[in-house]
């Protein structure tokens, strides 16, 4: 009978051995046939990592086609991340090479996801490079890739306009989450960087690595070679964004002033032909990552590098504006180009005065405008109504955005009693209404609109998108996509005779008006213009001077303003007249960087990716 028992025992054991057995065999058939795909990567992933290599973003080019905006070739330092964690000493080794506060490091580490490169420093030195490869021991699994680094070869020169790149945060990341980017890409974070970067970035190429057990490359099993960005062949002209430039800063140096932005555009198209805003910053340093004491420096500047006062400075217009009350009066029959109206220097139903108590007797309308009359255009405020100056603001295209393609513009703003009821809870006085017809009071406009309205007069009425981009051209130079001249709208319903009165009268203002000191006579292209002053209540009062030539068919128009710089004849016209110098080549044009001669800058072409290994 114990016997028995024995033997069933034994059986039982038995089959219970043959199942696990059996089960132990299916088991690894299953791993190996039916999942052994799936671990196979996971063991490749252990010594096999995928480097993606940055494309070469696009040129930008001048409608000359001299370059701006290049790449040159730079070395950034990443980590390959391995199954262990990352000791501190490694850490504590990196932010003593590259000058890193270790938080920083331990924050790009945390948020890293996947088997990417953690991207730690772009640019560095070769010397980094060469430290790396000679203690291979200090930095297991930090490799130095090969990589394009923005270059702005005219640094601060047109920054507002070009803008700059760096690397994508989270909030940026989950904004672009369809568009293939990545923890330490690059992404255009300003200007024309921003607006076209979809163009420019690129495609991303990439090495399949093998790495050893420290994560050191030691074979390339597989390249994929990145496709540069496509080109932007801009409506800039190079030497005359530099002339603009130097004539700003010369004129804010000789009267103490600090701040200023200039546009030049052609009329019969909108093409931006030279934009500047002062102060300036160097877009080289966000490029290459900017440091504390750079950031503290622009950022603490009361006079706000960063901005691009030429489409977010908003002023108001002062006697700029006149054009618009002007227009309004003329054409809806508050006044005839003949009426004479008596200034005594004071306007007769409200205590508003002309500048510096100026008298001009019996003026027609040419005169008052030719002038800046203070005292005619009141009257023509009185006349014409609030609601009338706001309906032909907006019909010159004020109080809304022009569209240039720049981030950030502001939309400025036209006067009127629905605004002062909306922020102020108050009724509408004919004081104000007085105010806005002279360009005063709530009335805002940024100086790219003070350049549209000129060239809307320029040209006969015709309001242009300001554009900045001409072409958008392939690596082979074959053209991507070609931008036409665009009509947002015409001066529908205004008499042409009309507008050309006004033409008339803006030349006399370069002849024997408020300009003429500057202009009359002596200056070989006939202009039409018109200075403004514009009343500041935080200190002195910004200037402003707008103005295109040649006369007969104008191909030129240009808006100044010039912050706390006073009367606009004495501050913006000088500068005025020195871009229309540059403009119709009266001076000669100042040098362009030829990109040939500095070593540091070189084609899209010539940028070769990767990272070092060992054979």
């Amino acid at each position: 009978m114990e016997s028995k028992d024995i033997f069933n025992r034994l059986k039982a054991l038995s089959i219970a051995s043959v199942l696990i057995i059996l089960a132990l065999i299916i088991r690894l058939g299953y791993l190996q046939i039916y999942e052994g795909d799936f671990y196979k990567k996971q063991a490749e992933g252990n010594r096999i990592r995928i480097i993606p290599t940055m494309a070469p973003r696009g040129t930008m080019y001048d409608e000359n086609g001299n370059p701006m905006v290049m790449n040159q070739p730079g070395f950034t330092v990443a980590i390959l991340p391995l199954e262990e964690e990352i000791k501190p000493q490694l850490i504590d080794n990196l932010a003593a090479l590259l000058h890193m506060d270790k938080a920083e490091i331990e924050d790009k580490i945390k948020k890293h996801r996947g088997f990417d490169p953690i991207r730690l420093k772009t640019d560095v030195g070769p010397e980094i490079w060469t430290i790396i490869e000679e203690q291979k021991e200090k930095y297991p699994g930090v490799v130095v890739e090969a990589q394009p680094v923005r270059d702005y070869i005219y640094k601060t020169i047109g920054a507002h306009t070009f803008g700059y790149v760096g690397e994508i945060n989270e909030d940026e990341l989950k904004t672009h989450k369809d568009d293939n980017y990545k923890l330490g890409d690059s992404i255009g974070k300003f200007g024309l960087e921003k607006i076209y970067d979809e163009y420019l970035r690129g495609t991303a190429g990439g090495e399949q690595v093998e790495v050893d057990v420290t994560g050191k490359p030691v074979q390339i099993l597989g390249k994929k070679e990145p496709i540069p960005g496509k080109d932007l062949h801009l409506t800039i002209d190079m030497g005359l964004q530099l002339a603009v430039e130097k004539a700003i800063d010369d004129r804010l140096k000789e009267i103490h002033a600090n701040a200023a932005a200039a546009v030049v555009m052609n009329p019969k198209t909108g093409a931006i032909l030279a934009i500047s805003s002062r102060p300036s910053f160097d877009p080289n340093k966000f490029a290459r990552g900017i440091s504390e004491k750079d950031w503290n420096e622009i950022n603490n500047n009361p006079y706000h590098p960063m901005d691009n006062k030429a489409i977010t400075g908003e002023y108001p217009p002062g006697s700029v504006f006149k054009i618009v009350t002007g227009t309004a009066a003329l054409n809806e029959h508050k006044v005839t180009p003949e009426e004479k109206i008596f200034d005594p220097g004071v306007y007769w139903l409200v205590p508003k005065h002309n500048a510096d108590g100026e008298a001009l007797g019996l003026i027609n309308f040419g005169e008052a405008l030719a002038h800046s009359d203070n005292v005619y255009f009141y009257e023509m405020g009185n006349r014409v109504g609030i609601d009338t100056l706001g309906k032909y603001a907006k019909l010159y295209g004020l109080g809304e955005k022009t569209g240039i393609d720049l981030p950030y513009e502001a939309s400025g703003l036209i006067a009127s009693r629905e605004y002062k009821k909306k922020n102020y809870e108050e009724d509408w006085y004919l004081s104000e209404t007085l105010d806005a017809a002279i360009g005063q009071g709530f009335n805002l406009v940024t100086p790219i609109q003070a350049a549209m309205i000129m060239s809307e007069i320029a040209n006969g009425g015709t309001r242009y998108k300001p554009h900045l981009v001409e072409d958008i051209t392939n690596p082979d130079g074959s053209v991507y996509k070609h931008f036409d001249p665009v009509v947002l709208s015409k001066l529908d319903g205004v008499n042409p005779e009309f507008i050309k009165l006004i033409q008339r009268s803006l030349l006399e203002v370069t002849r024997v008006g408020t300009a003429a000191s500057f202009f009359g006579g002596s200056f070989p292209v006939n202009i039409a213009g018109k200075t403004g002053t514009a009343e500041n209540p935080h200190g002195a009062d910004h200037g402003w001077f707008v103005a295109y030539g040649p006369y007969e068919d104008p191909n030129v128009a240009v808006a100044v303003i010039v912050e706390n710089g006073g009367y606009g004849a004495q501050s913006a016209v000088p500068i005025g007249k020195a871009i229309l110098e540059a403009a119709f080549n009266l001076v000669p044009e100042p040098p362009l960087i030829d990109p040939q001669k500095e070593p540091a800058t070189v084609s899209n072409n010539d940028i070769k990716s990767g990272v070092k290994v060992d054979h």
